[in-house]
């Protein structure tokens, strides 16, 4: 070799040696890796010392892939098209299959990574580890809940692996598709638990709707707001739900002034498109326990009736009329199906005597949904319409709960109503948030089940608010505890407009 091409050879070394911990060098590197697919975007999600904890905390996933790797390994980077492959199926808004396995990575050679690299005594790259993702975040304490992927070497292989996990026969192949594979069974608590999310994904697009409508356009649309939006702080499963919602109460008199709202997203926070609801990663655009075999099917109505038992079970006797006009209102003057809307306030209406006991509300608004089946389960028969893998029943179906059958034939139904109330209360209670009570989605039973025993005045647009609900807002987090402190002494120096009882 001359000493021209050993200067050129020795020049050219250096600089791949300076790259190679270069960020940009890396992104070229990985784009090269793709086979030129550098215009894709990547589907796994990219894992790191601050951000890992929190993900797979949060992740609505039921479990995860942590792929450990290091940018500078050739074998990574041939290995990353094949893991995109599979991570395509279940990963972001356009997953074939979502909600089910998220797909991360983490890069090993970042010196900010070392420490959490360490926790799971990586011996090789890429190494594959896979378990329920909040596993993820003590591994060495749920070691036997972390299993090591043995088999992954290949996108079939890999795919292969996962499938004899969870007992699926997914392919590479599978498109975007009418979902008739999916099969809930209303018994598998640990797939009720999955409606918690739901929950979430519901309001966050019920709270959209609204904004993209501007559907607050009077006094008595701003007051039906305001009073879903009390309820929802104090009572709803999710704590970041509360938290968004007590947020926007806090806020409410700037963004609504005179009930005119502004709907922009902006720079500031002068605008309600501003406040997400249940923050800024929801909605993600799909359901899970609610997810109909067709794409057309259940989804958002699903989720919202989720929602409705949900609050009627944790509410107080107080609360149940505040309750039931909350609920009212929000459908006749938000939801966006004429024909359900008005349905729906026919059936609102026609209660002449205002609720006092909890169990009367949780049972009036079962009865209502049963009504509402019965009348969807003819047309949907007549128009074949109806999703077939989960017609519209009688609900709940005896082998759900035997005991609240009195008697029945093809014409009626004798319920036991004391057996009903309390089959809500544990389905749409304990049964719903057993599961997923250790990732802090919702919060503790102290903080969900206060007494509401008087009024509290609030906003000038908000009218009154139960003072259990007051009471749950302040405590249900600290992170938003002071907010609510402050919007109450905010309301104690103004003087409402109207009163509610």
């Amino acid at each position: 070799m001359s000493w021209v091409h050993l200067v050129l050879f020795t020049g050219l070394l250096s600089l791949v040696i300076a790259s190679s911990s270069s960020p940009v060098s890396r992104s070229i590197l990985r784009d090269i890796s793709g086979g030129g697919n550098a215009d894709q975007e990547d589907k796994a999600v990219e894992l790191n010392s601050t951000n890992f904890d929190s993900v797979l905390h949060n992740t609505p996933a039921k479990y995860a892939v942590v792929e450990f790797f290091a940018h500078w390994c050739p074998a990574c980077r041939n290995y990353k098209p094949q893991y995109e492959k599979v991570a395509r199926l279940f990963n972001g808004p356009d997953a074939i299959h979502p909600g089910l396995v998220l797909m991360t990575r983490v890069d090993c050679a970042m010196k900010t990574n070392t420490k959490l690299c360490d926790k799971f005594d990586i011996t090789h790259y890429p190494m594959l580890f896979w378990g329920p993702p909040s596993k993820f975040v003590e591994p060495k304490k749920n070691k036997s809940d972390i299993l090591v992927i043995d088999d992954g070497r290949t996108a079939e292989r890999l795919l292969n692996w996962i499938n004899k996990q969870i007992g699926s026969a997914y392919g590479l192949d599978d498109k975007n598709f009418e979902n008739e594979h999916v099969v809930s069974n209303m018994t598998d608590y640990e797939q009720i638990s999955q409606a918690v999310y739901d929950i979430e994904e519901a309001t966050a697009e019920a709270f959209d709707i609204i904004l993209t409508q501007k559907a607050i356009k009077s006094s008595e649309t701003s007051a039906s707001f305001v009073r879903f939006i009390q309820l929802l702080a104090a009572h709803h499963l999710s704590r970041r739900c509360r938290k968004g919602a007590a947020e926007i109460l806090v806020n409410y008199d700037d963004l609504c002034p005179s009930g005119k709202c502004s709907y922009e997203v902006s720079g500031g926070k002068d605008s309600l498109g501003n406040f997400p609801i249940c923050g800024k990663d929801v909605p993600r655009g799909y359901y899970m326990f609610c997810r109909g075999s067709k794409n057309d099917t259940r989804g958002f109505s699903c989720g919202l009736w989720v929602l409705f038992h949900s609050l009627s079970v944790r509410i107080e006797d107080g609360e149940s009329q505040f309750a039931f006009t909350a609920i009212c209102d929000f459908v006749n003057n938000f939801f966006m199906c004429d024909e359900c809307r008005l349905h729906f306030n026919d059936m609102c209406l026609s209660v002449k005597t205002p609720f006092k006991k909890a169990r009367d509300f949780v049972l009036w608004l079962w009865s209502t949904h049963n009504k509402v089946n019965e009348r969807l389960m003819k047309d949907e028969a007549s128009l074949s319409t109806g999703d077939p893998k989960f017609p519209k029943i009688i609900w709940p179906p005896k082998d759900l709960c035997t005991s609240c059958y009195l008697s029945s034939d093809q014409k009626s139904i004798e319920w036991d109503h004391d057996q009903v109330y309390k089959f809500l209360k544990n389905y749409y209670g304990p049964k719903l948030v057993s599961l997923y009570k250790e990732k802090s989605v919702i919060g503790s039973k102290e903080e969900t089940n206060i007494s509401a025993t008087e009024d509290l005045t609030v906003a000038t647009n908000a009218l009154v608010v139960p003072i259990g609900a007051a009471l749950a807002i302040a405590v249900a987090s600290c992170a938003f505890g002071a907010l609510a402190c402050y919007w109450r002494t905010q309301q104690k120096n103004r003087k409402p407009r109207r009163s509610w009882n």
